[in-house]
């Protein structure tokens, strides 16, 4: 198995990306292809000695998507950027997998344009996964769409619970679509649609849950649509950030509360390792034909190491063909 990392995509790129990938074939002996300027992924790697250089090999790429561009326009034009040949790799058979934390944008465009939809998916979505007091849930679609309808969103679930059940090893994991109430009859008519329509389905419908139940963990896979879930996304980070800022500032007041932070130093660093988005490494973009992993831009090492695993994984549960015949 070889992942395609998109060495020029991100915050920090070469340095991290390859670093990442350093760490992927030393912590985990997966193998990793690094596309971009060689001669700059040549520079970071060699910082590093003793790591096994069989597991590591690059693609030249001289050509960036810069986070300003416009996807469709840079994706078309720039045929020779990282995130268009790291694709390309995967659709050749050359590479098992993709991993970018350059532009959301042009990453969903150069997948779905390059690797194309599965057939009978009307639309890709990206799978978030979101900490909850239970462990982790998987919120979609987070962003890939502005609009959806009702069909799409019960594929949302069906993709949404595979991945879940594959990949974050949540048995028969519960499906929940996100609306204003409980209630069967809440919403609007997109969402009393789609609810029918999960009903309907196979899946562990558990029904209707509000925003609230998302960090309680009330479902592991939580379906809404993408203008909607990206909101819920940015709140999400935006809110984490500010609580965690606030604590600091609490602690941080006297002398006292600086010594009691002492005593539960090691709790307060569990609890944000678990908002980490470094600890999932990316978001999944599903329904398309590969696996395709969209990481945050300011993703570090750690990120795209586990960023890496995540991949490797979803290439090992085979999770295209398991949404190819759910869908079927």
């Amino acid at each position: 198995m070889r992942i395609a990392v998109d060495a020029m995509g991100g915050d920090y790129a070469p340095k991290e990306p390859v670093l990442g990938s350093v760490l992927a074939a030393k912590e985990l002996n997966i193998a990793t292809v690094l596309v971009g300027k060689s001669e700059e992924i040549n520079k970071e790697l060699a910082k590093y000695e003793d790591y096994p250089r069989e597991l590591i090999t690059i693609v030249d790429a001289q050509e960036v998507v810069e986070m300003d561009d416009q996807p469709v326009i840079a994706v078309r034009k720039k045929r020779n950027s990282s995130i268009v040949i790291a694709n390309q790799l995967v659709k050749n058979g050359d590479a098992d997998a993709i991993i970018s934390a350059g532009s959301t944008g042009a990453s969903m465009t150069a997948s779905l344009f390059i690797l194309g939809r599965i057939p009978g998916i009307a639309r890709p979505a990206i799978a978030i996964p979101m900490p909850t007091v239970k462990g982790v849930s998987v919120l979609l679609d987070a962003g890939a769409n502005a609009e959806n309808d009702p069909k799409e969103l019960l594929q949302f679930g069906i993709m949404g619970a595979i991945y879940a059940e594959s990949v974050l090893n949540l048995s028969s994991p519960r499906v929940g679509l996100l609306n204003i109430g409980e209630e069967e009859t809440k919403g609007n008519k997109l969402v009393q649609e789609a609810y029918q329509l999960l009903k309907a389905s196979n899946l562990n419908f558990t029904g209707n849950i509000e925003g609230k139940d998302i960090p309680m963990g009330l479902s592991e896979v939580v379906v809404c649509d993408g203008f909607i879930g990206n909101i819920i996304l940015k709140f999400a980070e935006g809110m984490a950030s500010g609580i965690f800022m606030m604590m600091k500032e609490a602690v941080m007041s006297s002398t006292l509360t600086k010594l009691g932070a002492l005593t539960i130093k090691p709790s307060l660093k569990r609890l944000k390792e678990s908002f980490d988005y470094s600890e999932y490494g990316g978001a999944p973009l599903l329904g398309i034909k590969g696996v395709s992993i969209i990481s945050h831009g300011r993703s570090d090492a750690k990120a795209f190491k586990n960023a890496i695993k995540a991949a490797a994984s979803a290439v090992e549960q085979n999770i295209i063909e398991k949404i190819r015949s759910a869908v079927e």
